[in-house]
């Protein structure tokens, strides 16, 4: 899946209303412009591309007393809901998804009740303990890379990535089953977005023409 959907519906929802400058700002905020395809382009082409799907709603607003053209703002509509949670969910609980999928996902997790994002996280390590036992059964990490020549180095990164995800979302689950975050319902939820005119330290740039469209 790519990251951007679920990243653009995530920032937009926990506004109510934002801008495309807004939901870049924020995703520079998060980091997400290095660890996922999250650049100012693809930020706003995903914007009015889920605008046209019926996934967000887009308002124009009167342009500013400065001139230029109206600014859009969206909003997420019932059906972009369902496709921000299903993304989540699915980005949760695969084992072979890309690290930007899954590191969006870690950040909208709370978004979620605690018991199921437990449950999602246990459905991960079962298919990833299910794909390494498949690969074990012609490869064995023991025996080391070589026996397969440098081809083995490839089946040795991923053997060893999947028992490092296994430990990391096993320590996820036990600091969640132990109190951790407060998930949906359990009062005032995490808020990651930043306000109107806050300064974000981590902005790459001033926003250029078309930024606030």
């Amino acid at each position: 899946m790519s990251a951007i959907r679920m990243l653009v519906l995530g920032a937009v929802r926990q506004h109510g209303r934002a801008h495309g400058y807004q939901v870049r700002n924020d995703l520079e905020y998060w980091g997400a412009h290095e660890w996922s395809n999250a650049k100012p382009g693809s930020i706003y082409h995903a914007l009015k591309q889920m605008a046209k799907q019926g996934l967000l709603h887009a308002h124009e607003i009167a342009p500013s007393t400065a001139g230029g053209p109206p600014r859009t703002e969206y909003e997420i509509t019932e059906e972009g809901d369902e496709e921000f949670f299903r993304l989540l969910r699915e980005a949760l609980t695969g084992y072979d998804q890309k690290m930007d999928a899954l590191s969006g996902a870690v950040g909208f997790i709370v978004e979620l009740t605690r018991e199921e994002a437990v449950a999602l996280l246990k459905e991960r390590v079962r298919g990833m303990e299910d794909w390494r036992s498949a690969v074990t059964g012609y490869y064995v990490p023991e025996d080391g890379p070589g026996q397969l020549g440098h081809i083995g180095e490839i089946m040795n990164l991923w053997v060893s990535s999947a028992d490092f995800g296994v430990e990391w979302t096993r320590g996820l689950i036990a600091r969640i089953e132990g109190g951790a975050y407060s998930f949906a319902g359990e009062g005032e939820p995490f808020v990651g977005v930043l306000g109107e005119g806050e300064e974000n330290p981590y902005a790459t740039g001033e926003p250029h023409e078309g930024d606030l469209s």
